[in-house]
């Protein structure tokens, strides 16, 4: 009997970026298909960041603040701080402060899941999986929510729904329907399907740069941690392979220290893009 072999290297990685989902996605866009591994890690994740706040504002004291609510206090006050200068209508901010606050604390928690080991939940789902009755080899779970672009460009999506809110609450509907045929070029009527074209590419540009980079940057993150993985997997016992297993800590070490800053960064740009899309939404051109 032949010895079975592990998979190879574009097989693993193959493996690791295959998502969960309820039915086969097809080379077209389908509605119809859900990724569950998606959507359980980001709800999970909403929810350790509400629990997180709640915590934090149930354990608040007027005295010498302890380490996590110090924490909480200056992200609450950079986040509204930031919002102050971008949204100057006061009533707005009641909405936009806590929703910017809520946005960078769930997008960064879901981005540190990778720094987990990549193999750590595919392994026990796997486990899950094969005590089910199924096929390991075909228990795929991806547990970073915006290494996904369906997320990413969901949460992009719900900025646009929530700056068309603003921009018909702040003009009225006559005075933003007046603004997308009106704005950049002049108001002469030859130029409201230019003006109107020129909306709509702007809506649409902001839309999808807003999802994508978020995407492109933890893609790339957790393709790179893949790699990583592959080097301690391809160790043996002699000299090159336990240089391999020695770089794939050494590499995996740096790289999930650098990956925090990432994590943080790409939290804060998207909660910062979120504000001045907002901000946007209550000015007038």
């Amino acid at each position: 009997m032949a010895a079975e072999h592990g998979p190879t290297a574009g097989e693993y990685i193959i493996h690791h970026l295959t998502h969960l989902q309820n039915q086969k996605a097809k080379n077209v866009v389908d509605f119809s298909v859900f990724n569950f591994d998606s959507l359980f890690w980001a709800i999970g994740m909403g929810v350790v960041g509400c629990w997180l706040l709640w915590l934090a504002a149930r354990k608040a004291t007027w005295g010498v603040p302890g380490r996590f609510q110090a924490a909480v206090e200056i992200l609450v006050e950079m986040v509204d701080s930031q919002a102050k200068g971008i949204v100057h209508n006061a009533q707005s901010r009641k909405f936009i402060a806590p929703l910017a606050l809520t946005v960078f604390v769930w997008i960064f928690l879901m981005n540190a899941m990778d720094l987990f080991p990549v193999d750590l939940f595919p392994f026990l789902w796997e486990k899950i999986y094969g005590a089910a009755g199924h096929d390991p080899h075909h228990a795929y779970m991806r547990v970073v929510p915006t290494a996904d672009l369906s997320m990413t460009m969901g949460l992009s999506l719900s900025v646009l729904l929530i700056c068309l809110f603003y921009n018909i609450k702040i003009k009225g509907l006559g005075g933003w329907v007046h603004e997308l045929f009106t704005a950049p070029f002049g108001a002469h009527p030859l130029l409201w399907p230019f003006n109107f074209g020129m909306q709509i590419i702007e809506f649409v540009a902001k839309t999808v740069s807003h999802g994508m980079r978020l995407f492109g940057n933890m893609y790339a993150g957790e393709l790179i941690f893949l790699l990583i993985a592959l080097l301690g997997g391809a160790w043996t016992l002699s000299l090159g392979g336990v240089g391999l297993a020695a770089l794939h800590i050494v590499a995996g070490t740096f790289w999930a220290i650098f990956h925090i800053l990432i994590i943080t960064l790409q939290a804060f740009v998207f909660m910062m893009l979120a504000l001045v899309y907002l901000g946007q939404a209550h000015d007038a051109h």
